[in-house]
């Protein structure tokens, strides 16, 4: 019989992450320090992120090595199995074979892990005490506080309020692991409070609760930031990802013609085509799908600007696809793909034309995960079911022998409250806010470049 799951053994798992800022075609544009209107030093950085990480958001090297504590912490859960999704396919009567990389096997249950243990790990031997962040579904968040138990942290979290109500059990999960987590917008910060002053009913966005959990940061001692997306340095942690199905295809003799992914701040989808992309860039026919939800059309409708990664302007100014850092997204199950940017990094592929956007409705993608679920057994995440949709829509009429990969950054048995929605029909489809995003686009700082 052929086999369903591709395994490496734990001595076949990476010891490098991959960092493809010295292989782009053309170089990144440069961060900015929104006071100085100059690209940002390392020490801009410092008050909330030790030099480890640092560094390695601006490293020149190729390959980094992964030290031996995180390998042991990474060998919980990793390597992770490929499979071939041969019920799917059969469902979807296609000719193409249909793989995905299964990252919902770590004990969060996401791709998330892989940058938390490792930010985890960085911030733990420059001699830091407390972590804060931000998280939109709480995948992001349970991954941080899951990793802080493992380096004896402290992990405080804001979680986005629409989502802290929808997803409860990831809450409870991130709070089993020992950590303190409040609803953005809180009360516990200057900035929560003027955004309840403001609006006592908003209900939240990555944006805002970014700027708490900074805020929180640079007040407290012996206290950092740690942020699950966009930036250089979480990209390339989640290579482990890419690199890992790299080999697997290669043990069965496959070549990817297609990889897909969800986009959210980009993590899990850059991560996972990272490795292949220099392939692409020598000439192989290989494409890149990014896909994301028409209620936050970030890739798909933003413009290629700078922006402040947060809604109370405390970060650097990226350049990024954005709908406008004052904006909020409705209130999409997908909470982890609720964010007005995007990676730096993922936009720039955008923008070269080595990555294609697209993007759906959120019944449609629920229809998809229920497809996935009955015919393959694993119920996807929200922010997941985006990437299998787009799967359906290529798999369709796909030629014989067509090979298409999908990163499954996520189980849904967290958000069964979601599934119940769409089951019981009260699940909406929100337009594109087209007025919202107009007005937020406003608020755009003036940059050259």
């Amino acid at each position: 019989m052929e086999e369903n799951k591709i395994y490496l053994s734990e001595k076949e798992m990476p010891k490098v992450w991959y960092n493809i800022l010295p292989d782009l075609p053309e170089p990144l544009p440069p961060v900015i320090n929104p006071k100085t209107r100059q690209p940002v030093k390392p020490e801009d950085l410092a008050p909330i992120f030790p030099m480890s990480l640092i560094m390695q958001e601006f490293s020149s090297e190729r390959w980094i090595e992964i030290p031996d504590e995180i390998i042991r912490a990474y060998k919980i859960y990793r390597p992770t199995p490929l499979h071939r999704a041969r019920n799917f396919e059969k469902a979807l009567k296609t000719k193409a074979r249909i793989y995905f990389k299964n990252e919902s096997f770590s004990p969060p249950g996401s791709h998330k892990p892989n940058t938390a243990i490792a930010q985890a790990y960085y911030n733990k031997i420059e001699g830091v005490k407390r972590l804060t962040t931000e998280t939109g579904a709480g995948q992001w968040g349970s991954a941080l506080a899951f990793a802080c138990k493992i380096f004896d942290l402290e992990c405080v979290i804001f979680m986005v309020k629409v989502s802290y109500h929808q997803k409860p059990y990831r809450k409870l999960l991130a709070q089993s692991w020992g950590a303190t987590i409040y609803p953005s917008p809180s009360d516990k910060t200057e900035f929560g409070r003027k955004v309840l002053s403001h609006d006592p009913n908003s209900p939240g966005s990555l944006g805002i609760a970014i700027s708490e959990a900074i805020e929180t940061a640079v007040k407290g001692e012996d206290t950092k930031y740690s942020l699950g997306s966009v930036l250089n340095h979480v990209l390339l942690h989640q290579t482990i990802v890419g690199l890992e199905t790299k080999k697997q295809l290669e043990l069965i003799g496959e070549k990817p013609d297609i990889l897909i992914g969800c986009v959210g701040g980009g993590s899990n989808f850059g991560g996972f085509i990272i490795p292949f992309v220099p392939d692409k860039i020598k000439g192989k026919s290989i494409r890149f799908v990014a896909v994301e939800p028409k209620a936050c059309p970030t890739l798909t409708k933003g413009l290629y600007r700078y922006d402040f990664g947060d809604t109370a302007c405390t970060t650097p100014l990226l350049k990024m696809y954005t709908l406008g850092h004052s904006f909020v997204p409705p209130g999409i199950h997908a909470g982890g793909l609720r964010y007005h940017g995007d990676a730096p990094l993922l936009c720039h592929f955008v923008k070269l034309g080595l990555v294609e956007a697209i993007s759906y409705y959120q019944k449609e993608c629920f229809q998809a995960g229920l497809l996935f679920a009955q015919t393959e057994g694993f119920l996807p995440a929200p922010e997941t079911t985006h990437a299998i949709k787009a799967v359906i829509d290529e798999a369709k009429d796909a030629p014989e022998g067509k090979v298409i990969v999908y990163n499954h950054s996520g189980h849904g048995y967290f958000d069964l409250s979601a599934y119940e929605a769409y089951l019981e029909g009260k699940l909406e489809d929100f337009e594109y806010p087209e007025e919202k995003i107009k007005e937020a686009l406003k608020d755009l700082p003036e940059i050259n470049g």
